[in-house]
């Protein structure tokens, strides 16, 4: 093989390289992310102080719940919580293809297979009910959705 043929056989590898890290590893969203906009099909995945991603230097949470979502429902269906509590739940998908969403608290678990879980940890800083729900297609619609109540 000739010079020419090596520095072009380099030059792809190092471009295909390129291409996967910026590309496929880039994509994979991080644990805990955004949806900005209030449309349920958007998926926005910008980082917010109100969604704290699961870490060595993360706060501990307060409370831990963990919600199971499955065709087409969640459970438990409710979950209560203080004022200024840091919430850490482990979303489990029992079957289907699902995520778990809070907007008031721009709270967007990422979209999971069954038999995979997400973990999502933020801070209870405002008081009312809250909706959870799966925003995949119309699941929400028919069901897989759940109240956060924060006293």
């Amino acid at each position: 093989m000739n010079k020419k043929a090596i520095y072009a056989v380099s030059g792809v590898v190092v471009v295909t390289v390129a291409v996967y890290v910026v590309f496929w590893s880039g994509s994979k969203a991080p644990q805990n992310v955004v949806n900005n906009q209030t449309d349920q099909n958007v998926q926005a995945t910008l980082p917010t102080s109100s969604v704290v991603p699961v870490t060595d230097s993360a706060p501990v949470a307060n409370k831990t719940f963990t919600v199971t979502g499955q065709n087409f429902s969640f459970s438990p269906a409710q979950i209560k919580v203080k004022k200024g509590e840091v919430i850490k739940i482990v979303f489990k998908n029992a079957a289907g293809f699902h995520d778990f969403m809070i907007d008031k608290y721009n709270v967007r678990a990422q979209r999971i297979q069954g038999g995979s879980e997400e973990v999502i940890t933020f801070t209870a800083d405002k008081t009312g009910s809250f909706e959870y729900y799966c925003s995949v297609g119309t699941h929400r619609a028919q069901g897989m959705k759940g109240t956060l109540i924060v006293e």
